[in-house]
């Protein structure tokens, strides 16, 4: 079997593989994949081999159950190279890796991966959108804002085209967009900045390793090729954003582009300059163009958007455009200023951060994770405990001095902050097994609240990063939030939590108590005030019906996928079903004094089915 072992393929490593597995030997290149497979061995309670090379590196670690800590205990990352000065990346590039490491975080982030992920935030939920947002700094917000507007902008242009949806050509012409004002407008703007710098300066500024670019232009035939390639990836890579069939074949693909008549855009001075310094801050006014736009978006009805597909960057797919679209984004730049071009597979290797094992150092981490295996088929984790292993971190570049071997550390401790239980590892859970009736939402509340004397504010599904939740405190005070039209045709709310919630209804509000009864606007008003009661009742009914249903239902309805996102819905079913139980963590308190002291738990395994 030849399978990508993650969070989305459950449906075929199932519970039953996992538990017949005697042991886990690792043989994988990223964190991702490390960091999953250890917490499956860990649920599991598996041994578990892991090991690595990195050129003249290698080390290996054994995971004994309940006697070792963990790979996810430490603090693993791949960011082994040294990062790069982003007004180098920006501006300044020499290097052809400057040109990709730029055509990775800057392009290929921006316009399929941050870009769609805002985009989907703000269309599923825009009130916690908008909540997120006020944690960035003003230039990331008015990078957030401008990318979920052009997404904007492409389902408005979708809407008013000739059949009324998104097609690959109007893909093409946002890939032409992106072409023009990456490696032209921009490039234009910037050697005119430059050029009023010398001018006001008297000094020259193309110096050292600033070189001084050129446009791209689209109307030379001589390299219209290259232009047509990066149509040809970058409009592969947004039909796949918008769930669209790709046009794979060239010459049909030339022939649309040929009937979409695209014409290069005159270019206009910048009314400010584009900022030359050698500091990584952005420059211009952020703060004003965020603002603005913040108030173009809040009115903006998220009800009809269509789904977005962020993607996930996938080096080994040759057929995801991923790789394609990078090898082109970076010659593209290395051509506007004259760097030498990247091989395709020199871009993959760096941009999937690739480094080549040497023959070496893999024969030795075999030989020592071997050594390790035979411990465990000889049982000596069950009569001698850990003390037996050894975990090794070598460098063979550095000689024998860099040939290190440890005992495994023991499993850390967590401190619960209770009197009992103290602690506990996270090879520990809590188990609830349903004997008759399933439990509610509230009824397991209720049992974790009685078991360890705190007080629950959310129960969510373990590891979730999202803002969902099976209970949260905050949604249960949403109850007792009331919104009222008196008889005069004043509105008023009962707690200004629901401004927060309701960004929209605070002007309406506002203007209901102002406005003369005789107002032909006064109706606008209230219906608005009208919908956002709807919202409220209808908020308070999906969480009656949680919290007073059963556990697995409420897991169900919380973390069901939309029904637009087809193939995620089936996955979901496909392993929800196949599962009688949910794990869950539980965030929770004790008062002490007039101050909430956290209280931190083991995940809860509740096993709702026999």
């Amino acid at each position: 079997m030849e399978q990508k072992v993650g969070n989305d393929t459950e449906d075929i490593f199932t519970d039953d593989f996992w538990r017949k597995l005697d042991i886990c030997w690792n043989a994988l290149d990223n964190v991702m994949a490390r960091q999953y497979t250890d917490s499956r061995c860990l649920f599991y309670s598996k041994p578990l081999l892991e090991s690595g090379t990195l050129g003249t590196k290698c080390n290996h670690e054994i995971v004994l159950p309940y006697r070792t800590s963990t790979y996810n205990d430490g603090n693993e990352n791949d960011s082994n190279e040294t990062q790069i000065a982003m007004c180098t990346l920006r501006s300044f590039p020499y290097l052809p890796n400057h040109c990709i490491e730029f055509a990775k975080q800057s392009y290929f982030s921006d316009y399929f991966e941050f870009g769609p992920e805002q985009y989907e935030t703000f269309r599923k939920d825009k009130a916690t959108f908008f909540e997120q947002l006020e944690s960035m700094d003003a230039g990331e917000q008015y990078r957030s804002l401008a990318l979920i507007q052009s997404f904007l902008d492409m389902h408005q242009e979708a809407q008013s085209s000739s059949n009324g949806k998104m097609d690959v050509g109007l893909c093409v012409k946002t890939a032409y967009a992106n072409l023009m004002g990456d490696y032209r407008t921009s490039i234009l703007n910037l050697c005119h900045s430059a050029d009023a710098m010398e001018s006001s300066s008297g000094k020259k500024f193309w110096t050292g390793t600033k070189r001084r670019p050129k446009a791209i232009d689209w109307n030379c035939e001589e390299d219209k090729a290259q232009l047509m390639e990066y149509l040809y990836s970058t409009a592969g890579l947004y039909a796949s954003v918008w769930g669209l069939e790709c046009i794979r074949d060239r010459n049909d693909f030339t022939d649309l582009v040929l009937s979409l008549n695209l014409e290069q855009p005159e270019w206009n001075p910048p009314s400010q300059n584009v900022n030359l310094s050698d500091e990584d801050e952005e420059g211009g006014d952020s703060t004003d163009k965020a603002e603005k736009l913040k108030a173009d978006l809040y009115s903006v009805d998220t009800l009809n958007l269509p789904p977005a597909n962020p993607q996930d960057f996938e080096k080994d797919d040759d057929l995801n455009f991923h790789i394609d679209y990078l090898t082109i984004a970076t010659n593209l730049r290395a051509w506007n200023y004259d760097i030498k071009a990247s091989p395709r597979h020199t871009v993959k290797v760096t941009a999937g951060r690739i480094i080549p094992a040497l023959a070496t150092t893999t024969a030795m981490v075999c030989g020592l994770v071997n050594v390790e295996y035979c411990k465990l088929v000889l049982g000596l984790a069950n009569t001698n405990g850990r003390d037996v292993f050894l975990n090794s971190n070598i460098n063979l570049a550095a000689g024998s001095g860099n040939f290190t071997t440890f005992c495994p550390d023991p499993p850390i401790n967590i401190e619960t902050g209770l009197d009992q239980p103290k602690s506990f590892t996270s090879w520990d859970k809590i188990e609830i097994v349903n004997d008759k009736e399933e439990l509610s939402v509230q009824a397991l509340m209720k049992r974790v609240e009685s078991t360890f004397g705190v007080k629950v504010s959310r129960i969510f599904a373990s590891g979730n990063q999202e803002d969902k939740a099976l209970y949260n405190a905050r949604e249960e005070e949403k109850l007792h939030w009331e919104i009222d039209i008196d008889d005069t045709g004043k509105a008023s709310v009962s707690s200004n939590d629901i401004y927060t919630a309701w960004p929209q209804i605070r002007m309406a509000v506002q203007m209901l108590s102002r406005l003369p009864p005789t107002s032909n606007q006064r109706k606008l008003f209230a219906t608005q005030v009208d919908k956002v009661k709807l919202s409220l009742a209808k908020t308070k009914e999906a969480f009656m019906r949680d919290f007073e249903g059963k556990v697995s239902q409420a897991y169900y309805n919380t973390y069901l996928p939309k029904e637009e996102e087809d193939d995620k819905m089936k996955y979901f079913d496909k392993v929800f079903e196949a599962r009688n139980y949910v794990v869950l963590d539980v965030d929770c308190y004790v008062m002490e004094g007039e101050e909430k002291k956290d209280i931190t738990l083991p995940p809860i395994k509740y096993v709702y089915s026999s």
